[in-house]
């Protein structure tokens, strides 16, 4: 096989991940800037987004949002190639894998009651 026949990967479009990525530890936010529009996730929130298989049984099992402590931090943050990014929280919790695509479905998309849609429905990563 040549390297003209090498099929060519489809280029990514920019606006699949954030321009900007902070870790505020202060005010414990995660801080992004996607296609202009700026969005502050707590840590919290984000810990309540786990889509972890031992965070979506729980879900399940208690029927609701997980209960995090208010003060949960998150320590690190570690990217997986291009396409998400693995969070370690304070709570010891690091099982969670958060891709782009539902880092911007918690930041942007539709909320019912006070929740995204995107924590509230499961995962759904488009």
């Amino acid at each position: 096989m040549s390297c003209d026949e090498i099929a060519v990967m489809p280029e990514i479009p920019a606006s699949a991940w954030p321009s900007k990525v902070n870790l505020n530890a202060a005010a414990r936010t995660l801080e992004l800037v996607w296609d202009g529009r700026r969005a502050v996730l707590s840590h919290r929130v984000l810990r309540r987004s786990c889509r972890c298989s031992m965070c979506e049984s729980t879900r399940r099992l208690i029927k609701q949002v997980l209960p995090v402590d208010r003060d949960v931090a998150v320590l690190k943050i570690e990217p997986l190639g291009t396409s998400a990014l693995r969070l370690y929280f304070s709570d010891g919790h690091d099982r969670g894998i958060y891709p782009w695509t539902y880092i911007k479905q918690i930041a942007f998309g539709p909320t019912i009651s006070g929740f995204t849609e995107a924590l509230t429905k499961g995962w759904r990563d488009e």
